[in-house]
């Protein structure tokens, strides 16, 4: 009868205390995301549709053949009408035509792998994007944390300032600060729960999640050698990302393309040899012959061989291969527009590590000395040797170099992470 009770007893509790949530660290997220975001998928489905002109690129080396059937009524005047079917099959095959279809295959090919290189680029765009949302709610952890630590301390400077009033040591106005700032603290950290509550929803979304499936993230620790770790150079980074970035690898890919594109558009200005051939039959109803008959007698067929050459065209073949000469220029131009961007995404994430770590040593000293004498001058107010306002000076001071500090640390860990993400190692917290 003790163990009933004891396992009723632990039912009930456990269906008052459901599970929590499991908490997704930021790997987690980002597998999850490069696997099940929309732009991804979609990536995918364009992949796949490169895929398919690649075979249809292919087939065009093979001969075609059709069939065809038909059924006629014929009217003539003064007779009665007959009825007749016609049955063929024909095929047809391109001997020559300078290139085309080699080339076409392997502009097919391109177009395919550029979009293998695409859904790269694709989960790659979704890995930065977690990581900057995941990083935004450690932040916000943080903050959260900072805030109810001020609200409990705010608390206990206004319950003593409270008793001070009371005893006269201060006057309605200095308890009225007091008051203010503890209401001002208390509403801080109402934005900042409702800043992680928000940060936590766009990384929900990101990764495609529906509205009813719970989501919790992991806190890591993160000590300084995550903030001031050593940085490679900008060249270095650089030369490794303009290798292994398939955004890069794609537009190599273009300029290819384009390359190919230009020799199919010379080639439609060049005799094209193609094979044909046929295989026929027919019947007349009312003729009193059988069908089987008809269809053997009137069985023909015939080969051919034909020669195209091209002439006047309308300059199309000319128009063709200038417009194409411009597109491989324009890939050209495309890819190193995209260098330069690159370069310049590098440059920027260097220079903010490098700010963000000097502003977070910094940061380190001055949060000491306005903590240092924050909780001096706390000391001395609840002593009743310091008012209100010289209290809450302190204590702003010590707020704003928190603040600094949560700052510097986060931004340090985000270009850091990205400049090893451009380097092909993965991200990790």
């Amino acid at each position: 009868m003790r163990r009933i009770i004891i396992l009723a007893l632990c039912f009930l509790f456990s269906a008052g205390h459901p599970a929590e949530a499991r908490q997704w660290t930021l790997r987690e997220c980002i597998d999850y995301a490069r696997t099940n975001n929309i732009q991804v998928q979609n990536a995918q489905l364009n992949q796949a549709a490169a895929e398919e002109s690649l075979l249809q690129a292919q087939a065009s080396r093979f001969p075609t053949l059709n069939a065809s059937a038909s059924q006629n009524m014929s009217l003539l005047i003064g007779t009665d009408p007959y009825y007749s079917g016609n049955y063929a099959i024909q095929s047809g095959v391109t001997l020559y035509n300078g290139g085309r279809i080699a080339n076409s295959i392997r502009q097919a090919e391109i177009n395919a792998l550029a979009g293998e290189y695409d859904i790269d680029a694709a989960r790659n765009s979704i890995e930065v994007a977690v990581t900057q949302a995941y990083l935004n709610i450690l932040y916000a952890k943080e903050n959260v944390t900072t805030s109810q630590n001020n609200v409990e301390a705010s608390k206990a400077q206004w319950e003593r300032a409270q008793a001070m009033y009371e005893e006269g040591s201060i006057s309605l106005s200095e308890y009225a600060q007091m008051e203010s700032q503890h209401s001002s603290d208390v509403y801080q950290l109402a934005v900042n729960e409702s800043s992680l509550a928000q940060y936590t929803l766009n990384l929900k979304q990101l990764l495609e999640l529906g509205l009813n499936e719970d989501f919790a993230v992991f806190y890591p620790e993160i000590g300084d050698e995550n903030v001031v770790a050593a940085l490679p150079s900008v060249a270095e980074v650089y030369s490794v990302a303009e290798e292994i970035l398939p955004d890069m690898k794609s537009g190599r890919l273009g300029i290819e393309a384009a390359k190919l594109n230009e020799d199919i558009a010379s080639a439609s200005g060049i005799p094209s040899i193609s094979a044909s051939g046929s295989m026929s039959t027919r019947n007349v109803y009312g003729t009193g012959r059988s069908f089987a008959n008809q269809l053997s007698d009137n069985f023909g067929g015939g080969v051919g061989l034909t020669l195209s050459i091209p002439i006047i065209n309308g300059r199309s073949v000319k128009t063709s291969k200038a417009r194409a000469k411009i597109q491989t220029q324009q890939a050209a131009l495309n890819y190193t527009n995209s260098q330069k961007n690159l370069l310049s995404t590098l440059e920027g994430l260097y220079q903010d590590v490098v700010s963000a770590q000097s502003r977070y040593q910094a940061a380190q000293k001055k949060l000491q000395s306005a903590e240092l004498s924050y909780n001096l001058a706390s000391e001395k107010y609840n002593e009743g040797m310091v008012n209100p306002v010289e209290l809450l000076t302190e204590k702003n001071t010590y707020l704003a170099a928190q603040q600094e500090l949560l700052q510097a640390k986060y931004q340090a860990i985000l270009c850091r992470q990205l400049l090893n993400f451009y380097q092909g190692i993965p991200i990790e917290i």
